[in-house]
């Protein structure tokens, strides 16, 4: 107990000195570095899968820095968001071990815990061997990392990616002193990015306009819309529904109990708000997924949107869209007719480790190296700005000094309003039932009560339980 003791304060003692800028000499004991961590596993080659986005693509160029510094090398593997999702799932529950971590959505949480597929971390985090004195973790994003992360009291992952979905709006159409004088005369207020629910729908009603039409002063070539919203049966059209909408008009997918609640008259109302926002969409929203709205709103034919703040980084840079620098950001609107908690639609994502990889105190290293505090701040100022896990990040001036502050502003608001999917085995089942009753009530083919009816039925018919304990 007392060497333990002793070890522990001269591991204190050099943290300090490290962080008053006195570099510990590399013999000194307790100067913990990945090199030293990684030195057992030198040479062991650990596979990871993870999904294309411009996060990943960016720190996939950072990866070969910790092969260099530990001798633990990683093949680092990207595909596409619903592959990542099949082929990773399938790894895990066949126990084939072809990766030794893979990104796992929240969603899927349910499914591979009750099937028991997933390795807790606890042990690793309390080696002081593998696990840096300076790790912070009361610096990780919540409530996005204990709702991914945490489950029967163990700790499954530290919060990787912290997807959060974000307001879109077009900065110069609010910011035109003939558009701002229309709509002041028009809805009674000032025109400004919408903080509510209620202003967004003014928005999209204000700027739905025909050819010929007059926008900005110019006469419209074509035909330009006030909202776009993802549509596809799939994706994560239900989650934004879900979180996004119905949540803050006090309805839920799930009662207290666990059971489905579709048919309660805040999810009519919700729905009723999904289908008039529908009105005022482009052609060809139902077909609408997260990879289309950025594309969509960086042709400039759109007024808003709610979208991933992910893809927005990489839409609104110097020669993605000939309207950078045009656009302005905020949080999700909340419903200001209603009294509870605001929420907004994120998606905050892990890399797990297998429960059957070979590899799993090299793994641990990559895995913890991914969300140090140093790593965080060379991603984000590799991509001038990225989605940070850590809220110290949010001080940087890579985030504070550059015109994408009020972006990262809008995150940092969205990130403080959701949470991770509960753990709902059959979520997906549930998803495309639903997907399919929102797609038809945003069409207009399935009245909002009808759809709320039906829905309960259809969530009834594929569990009457859905949540694990």
């Amino acid at each position: 107990m007392r060497t333990k003791g002793k070890l522990s304060r001269l591991r204190a003692a050099t943290t300090v000195l490290a962080g008053l800028g006195v570099v510990a000499w590399a013999g000194t004991a307790g100067a913990w570095s990945y090199k030293e961590a990684a030195e057992p596993y030198k040479g062991t080659t650990v596979t990871i899968l993870d999904e294309i986005t411009p996060l990943q693509e960016a720190f996939a160029k950072l990866v070969p820095q910790f092969n260099e510094e530990t001798g633990i090398n990683v093949n680092y593997q990207l595909l596409n968001h619903f592959e990542v999702i099949s082929r990773g799932q399938a790894d895990l529950l066949s126990g084939q071990g072809e990766f030794d971590a893979i990104l796992l959505h929240s969603a899927q949480a349910g499914l591979l815990l009750d099937a028991g597929v997933l390795a807790p971390i606890d042990d690793y985090l309390a080696n002081e061997k593998l696990t840096s004195p300076d790790i912070d973790l009361a610096d990780i994003i919540e409530p996005g990392w204990s709702s991914s992360s945490k489950y029967g009291g163990k700790t499954y992952a530290f919060l990787t990616w912290a997807y959060n979905s974000i307001y879109w709006a077009r900065k110069d159409l609010l910011e035109h002193p003939d558009e701002q004088a229309a709509f002041k005369a028009k809805y009674g207020y000032d025109l400004a990015p919408a903080e509510t629910m209620q202003q967004m729908r003014d928005i999209a009603e204000f700027f739905t306009r025909k050819k010929g039409e007059k926008l900005a002063g110019k006469a419209l070539e074509s035909d330009f819309y006030g909202m776009l919203q993802e549509g596809i049966k799939g994706g994560s059209t239900v989650p934004l529904l879900w979180n996004g909408i119905i949540k803050n008009f006090g309805g839920d997918l799930f009662d207290a109990e666990g059971r489905p609640s579709f048919d309660t008259p805040e999810v009519v109302a919700a729905l009723k708000f999904w289908a008039e926002l529908w009105k005022f969409a482009p052609p060809g929203q139902a077909e609408a997924s997260l990879i289309d709205v950025p594309t969509i709103m960086g042709q400039g034919i759109v007024a808003q949107t709610i979208a991933w703040s992910d893809f927005v980084l990489g839409v609104d840079r110097p020669g993605a869209s000939p309207l950078t620098g045009q656009f302005t950001y905020r949080r999700v609107p909340y419903n200001g007719e209603y009294k509870g908690a605001r929420s907004a639609e994120t998606e905050p994502s892990i890399l797990i480790l297998s429960k059957a990889s070979k590899n799993p105190e090299a793994t641990y290293l990559f895995l913890q190296w991914m969300t140090d505090k140093a790593t965080q701040l060379k991603l984000a100022e590799s991509m001038k700005g990225a989605v940070p896990m850590r809220n110290s990040m949010w001080n940087q001036t890579v985030y504070t000094d550059t015109p994408l502050a009020e972006l990262f502003v809008a995150m940092k608001g969205s990130l403080s309003d959701g949470v991770a999917k509960p753990r709902a085995p059959k979520i997906y089942e549930l998803y495309d039932a639903i997907g399919g009753i929102a797609q038809e009530v945003g069409l207009g083919t399935l009245s909002p009560e009808d759809g709320a009816k039906k829905g309960q039925e259809l969530m009834l018919a594929i569990c009457e339980k859905c949540l694990l304990p």
